[in-house]
């Protein structure tokens, strides 16, 4: 009998040693700091020579890595705290844009900086947006020139291209816009986006990202009117920028307008309830009546579907709108908004071809129907007309017009032997 203790099996393999460069390396950012701040003091304040350290330096630092650190140094000086201030310990640079001059020139060289350093390390865009997120949040905690040098800068950033306008977005914190550091910021902002580019090019920026039509929220919920946004902006010599939201403001009314005229009609509402909320609007959205003409026309005229043969169609047009004349008379009671109407019926008789014969038609039914008088009739037949399809409508008016011209001389010959 063997008396021989059984060994137990074991494991047997190679011990492999974790190579120190396969370690993830700590994350350092104090490191990081010091190696720029240090690099940025030797510069000193030659942007030039700035730009060309920062450009070397990517080479050697992990700009991916530490791109808040980064940008922190950049525009601040040091790496902010929550809040946006600089800790007190850590190394500090005037080498940035807090402790530059507070004038547009330089910050037009701080933009080139940016713009260089970006271009060479593309993957830096992101991190640089979520910085001036970031900064836009911490606003508060900078002074008030700090934060009239970033709002410049910003503006010059977003001309270039540099920067997507829905950064803006972090203006809209609600405690921002209720002690009014969005709406302060947003002019030193725009008024260096105007100088870059011009108002069409910004409102473009913005339509991009839907921010086109949320410049009011910049203000406190009571003070979000078209009144307070035109007169502070304004003030500030931004009268661009107000006029621009002025429009904006009307073109989402004429919208609104229509959409709940045609819901109106195709309810079948009373006209007389149909004209007293049209006049409500006018008046709420400075509406014109020569506007609100031209809305109500292509409202009356697509709440029906339309026969598609010419001879048809003029007879279905002059009971159609023979209904709604009560309607658009309420609209026309000023000239401009009778000639507004003229054109209006002229160009959608050329637009759709079936209508080309039904011109004279409508236009003499609304003279009956008192919706056009004489004068704009005779005003657009002599040298107010569109040219689209000229010569086949005042063909088809000279025969109406001269019968026009002699009643009205008619009329002047009775007014005078009356006399």
């Amino acid at each position: 009998m063997n008396n021989q203790k059984q060994q137990k099996p074991t494991l047997s393999g190679q011990r492999f040693k974790t190579r120190k460069r396969d370690e993830k390396e700590r994350f350092d950012p104090t490191q990081f700091q010091d190696c720029i701040i240090q690099g940025l003091t030797e510069t000193g304040s030659d942007l030039e020579a700035v730009a060309k350290f920062l450009d070397a330096s990517g080479a050697k630092l992990d700009y991916r890595r530490y791109a808040e650190t980064l940008f922190d140094i950049l525009v601040a000086g040091g790496m902010l705290a929550p809040g946006g201030t600089l800790a007190d310990d850590l190394m500090r640079t005037d080498v940035c844009v807090f402790a530059a001059q507070e004038d547009l020139e330089t910050m037009q060289a701080f933009a080139q900086v940016f713009n260089k350093l970006i271009r060479r390390y593309k993957y830096l865009e992101k991190g640089f947006e979520d910085e001036v997120k970031k900064l836009l949040l911490f606003l508060k905690g900078f002074s008030e020139s700090e934060r009239n040098k970033l709002a410049m800068l910003t503006g010059i950033l977003l001309a270039n291209g540099t920067l997507n306008a829905s950064i803006l977005n972090s203006l809209y914190n609600e405690n921002l816009v209720k002690e009014g550091v969005s709406a302060a910021f947003a002019v030193k902002l725009f008024k260096s986006w105007i100088n870059e580019k011009d108002i069409n090019a910004v409102a473009a920026s913005l339509r991009k990202v839907n921010m086109d039509n949320r410049l009011m929220e910049l203000f406190p919920a009571n003070k979000q009117s078209l009144e307070h946004f035109t007169k502070y902006f304004t003030d500030a010599g931004l009268k661009e920028l107000s006029e621009y939201v002025r429009n904006q403001q009307t073109i989402g009314a004429r919208k609104e307008l229509q959409k709940e005229l045609q819901e109106q009609m195709s309810r079948g509402d009373p006209f007389k309830d149909i004209i007293l909320y049209v006049k409500e609007e006018m008046k709420k959205n400075n509406i014109s009546e020569q506007t609100v003409i031209g809305i109500v026309w292509s409202s009356v005229m697509s709440t029906v579907e339309w026969n598609k043969k010419e001879e048809l169609v003029a007879e279905q047009a002059i009971k159609h709108l023979k209904q709604y004349s009560p309607l658009l008379a309420a609209f026309t009671t000023q000239g401009q908004s009778e000639l507004t109407l003229l054109l209006k019926i002229q160009e959608y008789c050329y637009d759709n071809i079936h209508f080309m014969k039904a011109f004279q038609k409508i236009v003499v039914l609304f003279y009956k129907a008192e919706v056009l008088s004489e004068e704009p009739i005779l005003k657009w037949y002599k040298d107010a007309h569109l040219a689209k399809g000229k010569s086949v409508f005042l063909e088809q008016m000279k025969k109406f017009v001269e019968w026009l011209k002699n009643a009205e001389e008619e009329s002047e010959s009775e007014t005078e032997e009356g006399d």
